[in-house]
């Protein structure tokens, strides 16, 4: 039986399927992962050089556009020099790599949303408060929070899962995921402690879910009373939860697929299904907020007129 002294590469087969099309899906996404560089970098500048944007929303927004960056450096490179390989593996600490930033960048996703939220609460419901609260350091705990927690509970869930005995090395996706790590596992593994951090971060995750409905239940009661109010909620509160709303879709869509989902449908539209978190709200969350955001916006507007001169 094989174990995990021996399996040290895995053999990622759900990308054969692309391989008669390999040269324009290189062209694709290389040109894609362009974009996803161009559009968060530039909106990351954007915010660091302007002291104007140096407020509570517009440094989660810098934080959140750094995720995208973190999230994507973990698929998009590997995937490219794949699809100019004639070999599909990873190596076994590789795998448990990616695994971790996959995982960390959606839930690292789904925390700053979270945070968001509140401070979007805070400015709508309690503006009296907003700037004794929002300090710069209480915005430095709550960036730190974003990022921190998914990485300490998937440092431990990446830890137990390297723990167990493999069966198998035979990966069916563009990448690895720790879920179909743990079901190469073989059957005699103690898989007690991993399940219960599976449970516990299901549950923390879930909890920011219902922490941003309640958010979003106070805000729109707040902004049906005043018109400033309903204006404010427009103009910032929007961007935030059409991003949410998209991060959510495709990410409970991807889940619930790796779950419970059919493998008969065809390999090329399960690796859609798979890489749709990496694909739609890494571009979408920069330009949403780059064109809907008055300051942001007026801000690239400026640079486009200077550049004309």
């Amino acid at each position: 039986m094989d174990n995990v002294s021996v399996i040290r590469v895995f053999s990622l087969s759900g990308i054969n399927e692309t391989m008669n099309y390999r040269i324009a899906i290189f062209s694709l996404t290389l040109l894609f992962y362009c974009v996803i560089l161009f559009v968060n970098i530039a909106l990351i500048l954007i915010i660091i050089l302007d002291e104007n944007l140096h407020e509570p929303m517009y440094v989660l927004l810098c934080s959140f556009c750094f995720n995208g960056l973190y999230g994507t450096a973990g698929f998009y490179p590997k995937f490219l020099f794949d699809l100019l390989s004639s070999s599909h593996e990873i190596s076994y600490e590789a795998c448990l790599l990616q695994a971790f930033v996959m995982y960390s960048f959606a839930c690292c996703e789904m925390s700053t949303l979270a945070v968001m939220a509140y401070d979007r609460y805070l400015a709508i419901c309690r503006p009296l408060h907003y700037h004794s609260f929002m300090t710069r350091s209480r915005v430095c705990q709550m960036v730190c929070f974003s990022w921190m927690t998914p990485f300490c509970i998937f440092s431990i869930s990446i830890i137990l899962t390297s723990t167990l005995k493999l069966c198998g090395s035979k990966i069916q996706k563009l990448f690895c995921v720790n879920w179909i790590i743990f079901q190469l596992a073989c059957p005699d593994n103690d898989t007690l402690a991993s399940s219960i951090i599976s449970h516990a971060t299901t549950f923390i995750y879930v909890s920011h879910g219902f922490f941003i409905i309640w958010t979003y239940l106070h805000l729109v009661m707040k902004s049906v009373r005043s018109k400033d109010d309903r204006v404010k909620f427009m103009q910032t509160c929007v961007p935030h939860l059409t991003s949410l709303v998209t991060f959510l879709v495709v990410i409970v869509f991807d889940l619930m697929y790796m779950r419970f989902g059919s493998t008969d449908l065809p390999q090329s539209l399960q690796n859609l299904i798979a890489i749709e978190f990496l694909l739609i709200p890494p571009v979408m969350n920069p330009l949403i907020y780059g064109f809907k955001l008055t300051k942001i916006r007026h801000r690239i507007l400026g640079l486009v007129s200077v550049d004309r001169k």
